[in-house]
C-alpha cells in the first residue's frame, strides 16, 4: 500500500493536519479502533483562545507558562496563544457550534489558573463538536483514505528516515503501508495507570513506536492528574470536568466544609496538580471522602450547563445540581512525549508528532486546563504544513539533556531485586504498580523498585510482529511507557508541576531546570 501522506490516528491533530495535507497528494489516516474512541471525543472543559475583549495572546502565554511551573519552552507557548485564534475562528467558520452569549459571541467560561474568562465550550462536549466539524470536513475530501480498526506495530525505518508504517487490518492480515511523511497523532497513555479518565484507547502506543524506532522522546515524568474523577464504587471514573469549578461548583470535605484555600490562595481553580494533592491530603487528614458540590448554584442552568455530565452522574445515581458528588484525582494527561520542535517534526527524517503524544514544552511541567484541544489544532496543521517539505529532522534544543537509556543511572546504590519483579506483570498488575510508584505522590526508592519490575517483564513480552494480538501489544506498549515515566521520574531528583517527590518535594532550578530526553540506540 502507498500514499503520500500517513497519518496515525484521528483525533484533532490528525485530522486537521490531513486538511492541511489535501493540496499536495493523497493521504491515509489510521485509527486503531472507532474514529469516535479517541481522546479528542471525551474531552469536556472547552478550548481556551484569547478571543476576549479583557484578553490577549500575552496574557494567555503568560498564564500557560506560570501553569507549566518554570519549565515551558517560550517559543512554543507564543506559536500555541498568537496562532490558536486564526484556527479557533476557522473553526467557527467550518461550522462548529460553540455555545453563543447574548450579543452572538462566542461564550466564554473560566478554568484554573486563567486569569481571564477564555474557554470556549460546546455545553460539556466541547471535543466531541470539533471531532465532527473537523470530520465533516475531512469526509468531503477524495483525496483522503480512512483505515479503521488497523493497529500499528511498527515504525518502518529505512536509511535512516521514518518510509510508514506496519500493521493488522480489520481481519488481521499484516500490511505494510509507505509514504513520504508519517505523522503519528495517537493521543496519550493514561492506560498507563490504574486510574484514569482516559479512553481505553490512551495505552501510549505512540510514544512506545517512536521510542523503539530510535526517536527522541523528552519529560514524560510531567503526567498531570486531573483532581476531580468521579470516586464511587461501581462506577467508571469519568471526568468530572474543571469548568464547573470555573462556573463557582466548590470542593468541601466529608462535614461539607470547603478546604482548598489551606492548601492554596487559589482555592478551588488553584493549578491541577495542587488541587490533585490538596484532595489526597484532605483525605487523608479527615478520614473522609471529598466531593464537588452545586448545590448553591441554580439547578436549572447546572443541568443546562453540563448535560453530559449530568447524564453520566444520573447513571451513577447522582443528581449533580443538588447531590454531592465524590471525586478523586485519576491520571488525565502527558505533558512529555515525542520530542518535536514547533513544526511536528522529530529527532527522525519523515517522522512528525502533534497532539498529546507530542512533546513541544509549550506545557511545560504542567498544562493549563484547556490548553490540549488548542494544541492539537495548531501542532496539527503546523505539521501537516511541514509534511509537505523536504524530510528533515527537529534540531535539539540547548535545555535538553539527552539521557539515554532505560539502566538505571551510574553510581545509584544497588537495591535488592523486589520479589514482585521476579512475577510476571499482567496488564492490570503494570497499571497498578505506576499508580502506587509513579502516581500523585514518588519516592526514589518505590521508582527504583518500579523500574526494575517494569524492566523484568518487559523481556518475557517480545515484540512479535507476526502475530495480531491486541492484549500482547497493549501489555508491551504500557511496559515500554512505564517504564520510560519512572525511569524519569527517577532522574528528576526536584518537584515541580505534575512531577511529585516527597524525598524532593522542593523545585530545584539550579539544578533541573532541563529537559530530560531518552532514546533507544538503535544503531
Amino acid at each position: 500500500m502507498l500514499a503520500t501522506f500517513l497519518i496515525v490516528g484521528g483525533g484533532i491533530a490528525g485530522l486537521r493536519a490531513a486538511i492541511a495535507l489535501v493540496p499536495a497528494g493523497r493521504v491515509a489516516v489510521l485509527t486503531k479502533a472507532d474514529p469516535n474512541e479517541g481522546s479528542t471525543g471525551y474531552a469536556q472543559g472547552g478550548i481556551a483562545v484569547a478571543v476576549g475583549d479583557d484578553d490577549s495572546p500575552e496574557l494567555h502565554a503568560a498564564d500557560t507558562m506560570r501553569a507549566g511551573d518554570g519549565l515551558c519552552d517560550e517559543q512554543a507557548v507564543h506559536v500555541l496563544v498568537e496562532q490558536g485564534p486564526v484556527y479557533v475562528r476557522e473553526l467557527l467558520d467550518w461550522g462548529a457550534r460553540f455555545e453563543r452569549d447574548a450579543s452572538g459571541r462566542p461564550a466564554l467560561g473560566r478554568e484554573a489558573a486563567h486569569s481571564v474568562r477564555r474557554v470556549l465550550h460546546a455545553a460539556d462536549a466541547t471535543g466531541r463538536e470539533i471531532q465532527r466539524t473537523l470530520r465533516e470536513r475531512v469526509s468531503g475530501l477524495p483525496s483522503v483514505e480512512t483505515i479503521n480498526h488497523a493497529l500499528v506495530t511498527e515504525l518502518l525505518v529505512e536509511d535512516g528516515r521514518v518510509a510508514g508504517v506496519a500493521f493488522f487490518d480489520r481481519s488481521g492480515a499484516r500490511q505494510e503501508l509507505r509514504a513520504a511523511a508519517t505523522l503519528l497523532a495517537t493521543g496519550g497513555a493514561g492506560q498507563v495507570f490504574r486510574d484514569t479518565t482516559n479512553p481505553a484507547v490512551a495505552t501510549g502506543d505512540g510514544i512506545s513506536l517512536a521510542y523503539h524506532a530510535g526517536a527522541r522522546v523528552a519529560d514524560l515524568e510531567f503526567v498531570q492528574f486531573h483532581p476531580t474523577a468521579l470516586k464511587r464504587a461501581g462506577s467508571p471514573r469519568f471526568l468530572i470536568s474543571e469548568a464547573l469549578r470555573g462556573e463557582g461548583a466548590r470542593l468541601v470535605n466529608d462535614r461539607g466544609e470547603p478546604f482548598m484555600t489551606r492548601y492554596h490562595p487559589g482555592g478551588d481553580l488553584a493549578p491541577r496538580d495542587v488541587v490533585a494533592r490538596s484532595i489526597v491530603r484532605e483525605e487523608e487528614q479527615t478520614g473522609g471522602p471529598v466531593s464537588l458540590t452545586l448545590a448553591h448554584l441554580d439547578a436549572d442552568f447546572v443541568r443546562r450547563r453540563f448535560p453530559t455530565i449530568a447524564e453520566m452522574c444520573r447513571a451513577a445515581g447522582l443528581d449533580l445540581a443538588r447531590d454531592p458528588i465524590p471525586v478523586g484525582p485519576a491520571a488525565h494527561y502527558i505533558m512529555g512525549g515525542i520530542e518535536t520542535d514547533e513544526w511536528g517534526r522529530t529527532s527522525l527524517p519523515g517522522l512528525f508528532a502533534a497532539g498529546e503524544v507530542a512533546c513541544t514544552g509549550v506545557h511545560g511541567a504542567n498544562r493549563l486546563a484547556s490548553n490540549s484541544l488548542l494544541e492539537g489544532l495548531v501542532f496539527g496543521a503546523r505539521a501537516g504544513e511541514a509534511m509537505q517539505q523536504p524530510a528533515s529532522a527537529a534540531r535539539l534544543k540547548p535545555d535538553r539533556v539527552v539521557a539515554g537509556g532505560l539502566s538505571l543511572a551510574a553510581g545509584r546504590p544497588s537495591r535488592q531485586t523486589p520479589a514482585a519483579s521476579q512475577q510476571p506483570l499482567d496488564t492490570d498488575a503494570v497499571r497498578d504498580l505506576m499508580w502506587r510508584a509513579a502516581g500523585l505522590f514518588r519516592t526514589g526508592e518505590g521508582l527504583q523498585d518500579a523500574v526494575i519490575c517494569l524492566e523484568a517483564a518487559a523481556t518475557a513480552v517480545p515484540r512479535q510482529c507476526s502475530l495480531i494480538d491486541a492484549d500482547l501489544w497493549r501489555r508491551f506498549h504500557l511496559l515500554t511507557v512505564g517504564r520510560l515515566i519512572a525511569r524519569a521520574a527517577l532522574r528528576r531528583e526536584e518537584s515541580r508541576g505534575g512531577h511529585f517527590r516527597e524525598d524532593f518535594p522542593e523545585r530545584d532550578d539550579r539544578n533541573w531546570k532541563i529537559h530530560i530526553v531518552d532514546h533507544k540506540d538503535n544503531s
